[in-house]
């Protein structure tokens, strides 16, 4: 049985949400370091959505 959460669609937009803006900090820190900052943060934008819709689709897949 699931939790009352899980099937809440405002927990998988946030969890989305969460883990975008988490990709996209990941890449602005790497890219102020490398020296990088637009292509980086770019680049963590797209990881962090890929990474967001491949977490709320095996989280939420079974609801």
């Amino acid at each position: 049985m699931n939790g009352p959460d899980r099937a809440n669609p405002a927990t998988a937009g946030a969890t989305l949400l969460a883990i975008i803006v988490l990709g996209t900090a990941a890449g602005f820190g790497l890219g102020t370091l490398l020296g990088s900052i637009a292509p980086l943060t770019l680049a963590g934008l797209a990881v962090g959505f890929a990474a967001g819709i491949a977490l709320v689709y095996t989280r939420f897949r079974d609801t």
